[in-house]
């Protein structure tokens, strides 16, 4: 029997947290000390689906054939196909049957790879459960867990389902993939739940958010520690994972678009209607869906037919709507000659190039549009945890008062105690510097740099490395041993290679690696003698956790506490500092809380660690998590000190975020995270600048809001800000899809970047959906187009780079073919006018040699301009115009031009030829076949000036396709930085494939013209000498017109100003440079920044002299940076 598709409602009266735990059994028929029954599993199984997740598994290869070929040029070269074979023309419609077959079998077989490639990434989110069935343990696959069944959890295991806990030793649960939370949460058994910042207990299910529904585990989060057991409740798109799925496959219909006609009127039906069909048709015609490129050339495409069309008519015309076969092939040669057949091909070899460099940088494409569409990306939405930062802690800075602060550098592996170093520096007092209010410190200017140099490096001489003394090791112990966590340098299976080895939660792990750096971890220290004696759980009521160990030497019993600095401050008596223990006043404990509050907006989580020694021996024998003795023992107790812990950015975080802004790119970060946090590493990342009152107070007053805030706004106050925000905290899917919908109505192209479920309906909505591939979750890949196999932000950066470099040669190329086809059109339509004898028009390129050119002679070298190298400055210059996408004004007028200027050369040669040498002679019946009965009929000029202008023609779509390497620069000084006296031959060598593209296309001309029986009874043209130099000279004079014509561009700066969008307008002339914000700029960043100064760009002249080794040194510090007066006022009005 097949497994029902249609989940079930749900099972019980209330939702499941709301209720006790025998009522959960009761109303799910399950006994939770046996489990269900075989009869019951059996039962369920047949009434409920699979437990799994619909979250857009790989497309069917019916739905992509079926895409392919309702592809707008296709449609129209069928068209064409049918129009040839209809006048009995087999082999030119054998040709189009060829060219259409080649491009949907390409763009076919490489997207149906590019899913098969995303389906090796799709991986269960958890392969196995362990239940509990007829009183026995089993391990099953999670997709045949069912409501009802008994799970048992433990550390490291992903939850199957939705879970009702009733029973928790030390349970936490890793949400961060669901909630965006960072912490683990812990779970309990009671069902007593409040509703948030009030009292009151919830009775609804709305009224509490599923981050503080502390009784329930949530299907595809991990228990990151301890052990429990629960009730399935939900399983598979009815558990909360699944209902967010089920929110980015549905799509809503656009306004409208409804029928009814009792809520809208009797109209409504009739508009809605007719909307629906247009929307039908648009969508099967690719005029309404898909990127600005598709729709653009879907919509050239179906203009170029009403152009056949058009012309059709025009040579029947002509010809006084006589319409012979001669006739009918004639118009499908002028039709066919405005339609570029090897564009589909030649794009998506194009995206497919684009796409397998992508793979190469960890990057899979799981649509082929995807990669275009990067190139116009304006507005980057990324989430912060795991994809700006690690998703790991560090101790950042650890605080023990009138000691000093100790401080972490260098590191990012949240489990390598070796990397980085650890500096003692003066305590600093609540302002912020050592008896001195904190100052703004703006970027130094490069030329003042060796000064600022050697007075940082004077004032640095205040840090000193870290050494192990008294007050330190009594931070130390306590951190170490009032700790789950373990840490230890381990090798790896079937390798000799040692790694660092970590268990435990995140925030213990980063404490106990503090303590390793100094070799005061918890296995040497119980090593040493320290033996433990009770232990009391972290508790999530009092936020804090406490052990007692015996002191080896004094062979006393130690207390030791640590948890959120205000729970512990309450508890202590006294303040150690230094050697001494002061009695905790007022002012001591504001101190305490101005400590907290500095590293708290530095992103930090922060933990305060106290002790006492207690009054004689601990009662051993009451053991661990005695209630009774807990009061009792966390009392009267000494602070030693803070410890501030923060979830790193990644170490590439930075230079890409600079690396968007010079390309105009504005990176949002989206997160979770309380706003003190999101704010910070904000700030560290150079997201926003690190003082915001720099900013004019309307933008300081936008750039940073709270989720509540922004979703309290209506859609009219959002799009009245003079600026969107970079950073919103707290966020839920919701607030991050109005977010995106906010950005659109600014005229922005963005794509959102995510890992986790909650990301998902963003990743769905965006223009473009980035996910990542090692944290990511089934359902953030399945709504994204884009995945990245590492999941390093610099590798979006990397992929915009290829999108840039690939939109900028689909530009190069379309105008190439674009080009040559208007050509054609001139030289056909003006040859309607050459008429033999019979008054029947002559064929100035006959039907195949149309083909051929189209073909062969154009299709290699749009293919070489395909694969040409980026510029050196493809990301320092803004996002292409979404408006005209390819077809930008200057494309157009360039693509005009250059056609015109083909179409009158070899328009001139053919006249010259025929007029000018043959007194006009045009033989007969010509267009079929080469007659020389007589003289007046011989068909020899009009085969001799065909040649010629075939080879002509040939020759001028070759030179064209050097000469749009660049659009605007001269063909002869491609790079204007070279300082070679003639770099052509280098240049047009650099891309190989088109240098011998162009070279043996311009040699087969000679084997086309000359071949017995190829050139009279397939090209109908015959070999030809002196018409060579006619050939030669009108390419000379089309490079010379070419020339011209970008140095008009150049000289006139024509098409270079680009239309600024909304979000520029309100608020982009405040020139907000993110990226370089930041405190410091890495070694890598300077390096590239220096090695781009020195291509292309005269500044690089003014070094001085100095080596790179010492510019890269100079340049790693807080002013290497632009000085933030000159960010900006760079664009100030």
């Amino acid at each position: 029997m097949m497994a029902p598709t249609k989940q079930p409602r749900q099972r019980t009266d209330r939702h499941p947290f709301l209720l006790s735990v025998e009522d959960v059994a009761q109303q799910l028929e399950t006994n939770i000390h046996t489990g269900l029954s075989a009869r019951q599993v059996v039962e369920l199984h047949n009434e409920f689906p699979p437990n799994e997740l619909d979250s857009r598994g790989g497309t069917s290869w019916h739905t992509i054939l079926i895409k392919q070929i309702s592809n707008a040029m296709i449609l129209v070269l069928v068209f064409a196909m049918a129009l040839s074979f209809g006048v009995n023309d087999y082999i030119e419609g054998g040709v189009l049957a060829a060219v259409i077959f080649l491009n949907v079998s390409i763009g076919f077989f490489q997207e149906f790879k590019a899913e098969k490639k995303m389906d090796s990434l799709r991986a269960l989110s958890s392969p196995s459960a362990s239940v509990l069935r007829d009183g026995k343990n089993e391990i099953i696959p999670s997709a045949e867990v069912v409501p009802g069944d008994i799970i048992i959890l433990k550390t490291g295991d992903t939850v199957p389902a939705d879970v009702r806990v009733f029973e928790a030793m030390n349970l936490n649960c890793d949400e961060k993939s669901l909630t965006g939370e960072t912490e683990p949460v812990e779970k309990r058994v009671a069902h007593d739940i409040c509703i948030p910042g009030l009292d009151r207990l919830a009775t609804e299910e709305g009224e509490v958010g599923i981050g503080d529904r502390f009784n329930m585990a949530y299907s595809t989060t991990t228990v990151t520690k301890g052990r429990g057991r629960g009730i399935v409740t939900f399983t598979g798109m009815q558990t909360e994972v699944g209902k967010i799925a089920a929110s980015t496959t549905k799509k809503p219909r656009k306004a409208g678009r409804s029928m009814n006609y009792k809520k809208y009127g009797k109209a409504q039906s009739l508009k809605g209607g007719a909307r629906r069909v247009y929307d039908f048709f648009g969508k099967f015609l690719g005029l309404t869906e898909g990127t600005p490129l598709q729709r653009k050339l879907s919509a050239l495409a179906y203009l170029l037919f009403g152009c056949a069309i058009l012309l059709a008519i025009v040579v029947f015309g002509v010809n006084r709507f006589n319409v012979t076969d001669e006739v009918a092939v004639y118009a499908i040669s002028t039709g066919i000659a405005i339609i570029p057949e090897s564009l589909i091909a030649v794009l998506t070899i194009t995206m497919v190039v684009g796409m397998t460099v992508m793979r190469k940088a960890n990057v899979v494409i799981r649509d082929l549009s995807a990669l275009e569409a990067l190139g116009g990306i304006t507005n980057i939405c990324s989430d912060k945890t795991g994809t700006l930062t690690q998703g790991a802690m560090i101790v950042k800075k650890v605080w023990l008062p009138k000691v000093g602060i100790y401080t972490v550098n260098n590191s990012t592996d949240p489990s390598n105690p070796t990397q980085g170093d650890v500096t003692k520096g003066p305590e600093l007092s609540p302002a912020g510097t050592p008896g001195e209010k904190r100052q703004l410190k703006f970027d130094v200017p490069e030329t003042k740099l060796p000064k600022d140099q050697r007075n940082r490096d004077v004032s640095d001489d205040e840090e000193e490395a870290a050494q192990v003394s008294p007050d330190l090791e009594a931070f130390l112990i306590p951190t170490a041993l009032c700790n789950l966590a373990t840490v230890s340098l381990e090798k790896t299976e079937g390798d000799r290679k040692e790694i660092w080895q970590t268990t435990g939660e995140p925030t213990e792990i980063a404490l106990q690696v503090f303590a390793r750096r100094f070799d005061y971890g918890k296995r040497r220290l119980e090593t040493d003698g320290w033996k433990q004696v009770a232990e009391f759980p972290f508790d999530s009521s009092i936020k804090r956790m406490s052990v007692v160990y015996r002191d080896p030497e004094t062979q006393k019993s130690m207390i030791y506490t640590k948890g959120a600095v205000e729970r512990i401050l309450d508890l202590c008596f006294s303040i150690r500092t230094g050697s001494n223990d002061e009695a905790m006043t007022d002012e001591l404990k504001e101190n305490v809380i101005a400590q907290m509050d500095e590293l708290a907006g530095q992103g930090q989580r922060v933990l305060a660690v106290a002790s006492r020694t207690w009054n004689g021996d601990f009662p051993e024998q009451h053991g661990s998590n005695v209630d009774s003795l807990r009061s009792e023992v966390e009392q009267d107790l000494t602070l030693i000190g803070l410890v501030g812990i923060y979830d790193p950015p990644r170490d590439e975080t930075k230079d890409a975020i600079r690396e968007c802004s010079e390309a105009g790119i504005k990176v949002h970060m989206l997160t979770g995270d309380h706003p003190a946090t999101a704010t910070a590493i904000a700030k560290e990342i150079g997201i926003i600048p690190h003082n915001l009152s720099i900013l004019p107070a309307e933008i300081s007053a936008s750039i940073v809001q709270k989720a509540t805030d922004f979703d309290a706004l209506t859609d009219a106050q959002i799009d009245a800000l003079p600026s969107l925000p970079l950073v919103l905290a707290r966020c839920a899917p919701d607030t991050k899809t109005r977010m995106i919908q906010a950005l659109r109505r600014r005229g922005l192209y963005m794509a959102m970047t995510g890992d986790g479920v909650n990301d998902a309906p963003s990743l769905s909505s965006a223009d473009v959906g980035i996910a990542m591939g090692l944290t990511g979750s089934d359902v953030a890949k399945g709504a994204a187009k884009i995945v990245l196999t590492d999941d390093k932000f610099n590798s979006i950066v990397a992929a915009i780079r290829e999108g840039r470099r690939m939109f900028d040669n689909i530009q190069k190329f379309v105008m190439h073919l674009l080009a040559s086809n208007v050509g054609e059109v001139i030289l056909l339509i003006a040859g309607l006018g050459f008429q033999d004898a019979s008054k029947q028009s002559v064929f100035p390129l006959s039907p195949l040699q149309i083909l051929w050119i189209n073909m062969l002679t154009s299709s290699f070298p749009a293919f070489g301009l395909g694969r040409e190298n980026a510029s050196s400055e493809i990301m320092r210059r803004k996002p292409h115009s979404i408006k005209y996408g390819v077809f930008t004004p200057q494309i157009i007028v360039d693509m005009l031009v250059y056609g015109i200027l083909m179409g009158t050369c070899t328009l001139l040669t053919f006249v010259i030829i025929i007029y000018g040498v043959y007194d006009g002679r045009q033989g007969s019946d010509c267009n079929r076949g080469y007659q020389t009965d007589t003289y007046a009929s011989s068909c020899e000029p009009v085969f001799r000036a065909r040649a010629a202008v075939f080879a002509e023609l040939t020759w001028l779509i070759l030179i064209a396709a050097w000469e749009f390497k660049s659009i605007r620069r001269s063909l002869f000084r491609l790079d204007p930085a070279t300082q070679s006296r003639f770099p052509f031959f280098r240049d047009v060598y650099e891309n190989r494939f088109l240098f011998w593209a162009v070279v043996i296309g311009a040699l087969s001309v000679f084997p086309a013209v000359y071949i017995p029986g190829l050139n009279t009874k397939v090209f109908k043209h015959v070999g030809i000498s002196w018409e060579w130099g006619l050939a030669f000279g009108a390419v000379i004079v089309f490079v010379l017109g070419v020339e011209a014509w970008k140095a008009v561009k150049r000289y006139t700066g024509w098409f270079i100003s680009e239309e600024d969008n909304e979000e520029e307008r309100r608020g982009g002339r405040f020139g907000l440079r993110q990226g370089f914000w930041g405190r410091a700029r890495s070694r890598a960043s300077s390096v590239r920044s220096f090695n781009l100064s020195r291509k292309g760009t005269e500044r690089s002249e003014g070094s001085g002299g100095v080596s790179i080794g010492d510019r890269v040194a100079e340049m790693g510090v807080l002013s290497a940076a632009p000085t933030t007066r000159s960010l900006l006022t760079a664009r100030r009005m």
